[in-house]
């Protein structure tokens, strides 16, 4: 079990809310955009937004960099539960495809199987492909994403 894991191990027995503000005060853009982090686990990392001003484009739909931001947070954190402590996670890009137009709030769902969580933790440099649905309040999916997550030892960054 990693920091991150024993972290929000901790915080389960609060209201979601309070992990979320948690997180958003490390993650600061994470909590500007107020986004809520309603499952998280090894395995799965479920995340949303509703759809209020600060966070809509021109239409009054959330903005397409917020959807994006949904598909990052979804699949960093879904990453970061499985790191070992002494690796930092790095995000390499995001193959994005917006397909349709959004209504309402988004959430987005990262998973990763036993397979890729036991590639992470075993291998102390790496990368992965993370996939992740972003759904809308109609249930359809507006934007196809996936995400391609590194990891590195922390004493490789240079301060």
């Amino acid at each position: 079990m990693n920091k991150l894991e024993r972290t929000v191990a901790k915080l389960s027995k609060y209201p979601t809310w309070m992990l979320s503000r948690a997180i958003g005060s490390v993650v600061k853009y994470t909590g500007t955009s107020r986004i809520s982090y309603d499952v998280m686990t090894p395995q799965k990392v479920e995340v949303s937004v509703k759809n209020r001003k600060k966070v809509q484009n021109h239409i009054g739909q959330i903005h397409a960099a917020a959807m994006i931001l949904l598909a990052e947070t979804a699949t960093g954190m879904v990453v970061g539960m499985n790191i070992t402590d002494d690796s930092i996670p790095l995000v390499k890009y995001l193959n994005t495809r917006f397909v349709r137009r959004s209504t309402g709030a988004m959430k987005a769902v990262a998973t990763l199987t036993e397979e890729q969580r036991e590639f992470i933790k075993t291998t102390p440099k790496g990368e992965i492909i993370v996939p992740v649905i972003i759904t809308d309040e109609s249930g359809e999916s507006p934007i196809e994403c996936d995400a391609c997550w590194a990891w590195i030892p922390k004493n490789k960054i240079k301060k």
